[in-house]
């Protein structure tokens, strides 16, 4: 930069402490342009926020019960994001729901849901029905797990719920399979071989020496992954290529007020069996002891987990989350569209200054940080990932129809429900804890932190990740950045006055269409 540039456009380091005396946030600020030789189109979104949680796209759903549930995480993933199951909900339908993530496109399913000869039909139906399956074909194996033949789903039917395994299943040699060593190193590729060679099978059984049951393909996922390879965005998917997902949880009590250790541990357990990722901590007040020790005894039972925790606005706060066994901080108290805490509790700092004070605190910890909340465009991404290596976002998504909200016509318009998960409606569905409060103490009226509201239904959420993820490309390519550590390296700050601001936007025009 030119000198009299480098006095007006400041790096982080030097525009922030200048700025000691005031809060700000993204409509503060603007970013100063730098030489580029970066397409847009060629810059990488790729973040790691843990070594076992690498995004495709900077941008994780909230885990709000108007926001996330499975066909939200799923779409999610699918574009390269993560996607936090909300926990407003019993601890066995969050399970269903992580379930239903996990098992949604795989390549080898190392672990496939088995049969034993000798149960029932009725028994394989409740199986069913209990852990909500879609599908009802299994392998059959015995105790060594050998494969013995496959239970076809036409004959998995209440007709039949008297009848034996045995009696209606496709024997051995009647079942198409492969040996693991004829795999190769691609087996994407060797089984979509296998499909098209052999039209009407759907499902290939993988063994291994001693006919042992190795895996299974199936044809759905492999269209599914070889679409993916040509696609816009490229899925984020765990070490069994099966989609991420995470789930949150709140750090439950026992009725004396003391922490339900052994009921957060064994949900803890079932999540993880069942495939999540990374549990998220959340709580409106994560600088907290309640916090710290939920952390602190999920840390100690599984060592290698990673943890998401907030949310907090201080470096204080990052480095006592840290401590207590956080790998992820949540950065934000008060910025979401629908969230009143600020003007209730009168707390909370604006995003961008929190921002900077918790990512210098996380570098010394070796964390990393997710701005959460207050993300109205795409420009506002592009500033918080200049400080931050995540966003998340709640209202951006709340009106796409993956999320769980109702549907409502008002005046020939089409609205989905939004709501803060302080609000009073959201607390007394199960999040109280979430604000400190109980939804069993009915001797005093609980504070709500949080409005009930609707959004304009938008398009699916695969569109709405390519308009933001596009804009943030743009962002990168206009400061030079080939990818977010550069733009977090390369970023220029100065603030911009409610002037500046109107004039960013389109003015003095009668728009016709207006971009979404």
């Amino acid at each position: 930069m030119a000198p009299l540039d480098d006095q007006f456009y400041q790096p982080a380091d030097q525009f922030f402490p200048a700025h000691s005396g005031v809060a700000l946030t993204y409509d503060d600020v603007t970013l100063a342009t730098l030489y580029s030789d970066v397409i847009p189109r060629d810059a990488n979104l790729d973040t790691q926020l843990h070594e076992r949680l690498q995004l495709r796209l900077p941008i994780v759903s909230a885990d709000m019960d108007t926001v996330t549930e499975s066909p939200m995480a799923i779409a999610m993933a699918r574009a390269g994001g993560l996607g936090l199951i909300h926990c407003n909900m019993p601890e066995r339908q969050q399970l269903s729901e992580v379930s239903r993530v996990k098992n949604n496109v795989h390549g080898l399913i190392q672990e496939p849901i088995k049969v034993g000869p000798n149960q029932l039909i009725g028994e394989v139906l409740a199986m069913i029905d209990d852990r909500r399956f879609g599908f009802s074909t299994f392998p059959v194996v015995d105790e060594k797990n050998t494969l013995l033949g496959l239970l076809p789903g036409h004959v998995v039917r209440e007709r039949y719920a008297s009848r034996k395994v045995a009696d209606t299943m496709m024997l051995r040699a009647q079942v198409q399979t492969i040996h693991e060593r004829d795999l190769g190193s691609e087996p994407i590729r060797a089984a979509d071989s296998f499909f098209t060679a052999h039209m009407g099978i759907h499902k290939l059984l993988v063994v291994g020496d001693g006919d042992v049951l190795r895996g299974l393909f199936t044809l759905s996922d492999i269209e599914h992954i070889l679409h993916e390879r040509s696609a816009h965005f490229k899925p984020a998917r765990d070490d069994k290529f099966r989609l991420l997902c995470g789930a949150s949880i709140i750090g439950l009590r026992k009725a004396d007020g003391s922490l339900d250790r052994e009921r957060i541990a064994a949900h803890v357990g079932a999540l993880v069996e069942r495939g999540c990722d990374v549990i998220a901590v959340s709580t409106a007040h994560g600088h907290s002891a309640g916090v710290g020790d939920t952390v602190e005894l999920i840390r100690d039972a599984f060592a290698d987990l990673p943890i998401i925790a907030g949310n907090v606005t201080s470096g204080e706060g990052v480095g006592y989350l840290a401590k207590c066994g956080a790998n992820v901080i949540k950065i934000g108290q008060g910025p979401g569209s629908i969230c009143t805490t600020r003007v209730i509790a009168g707390v909370g700092i604006p995003q961008l200054t929190a921002l900077y004070l918790a990512g210098r605190e996380a570098e010394k910890h070796g964390v990393t940080t997710i701005a959460d909340g207050g993300i109205t465009k795409s420009g506002d991404i592009v500033k918080a990932l200049t400080l931050a290596h995540a966003v998340i976002c709640g209202g951006l998504l709340a009106g796409c129809p993956e999320a769980p909200g109702q549907i409502m016509e008002i005046n020939s318009k089409l609205y989905k429900q939004y709501r803060g998960m302080g609000s009073q409606a959201a607390m007394a569905a199960g999040s109280a804890a979430r604000y400190g409060h109980s939804t069993k103490d009915s001797t005093r009226k609980v504070a709500a932190e949080g409005v009930e509201a609707l959004k304009e239904v938008s398009p699916p959420v695969e569109l709405v990740l390519a308009q933001l993820s596009g804009g943030v490309q743009s962002g990168l390519g206009y400061l030079g950045a080939r990818d977010l550590a550069a733009l977090r390296k390369a970023a220029r700050f100065i603030r911009v006055t409610s002037a500046g601001m109107r004039e960013s936007a389109p003015h003095d025009v009668i728009e016709v269409k207006a971009t979404k």
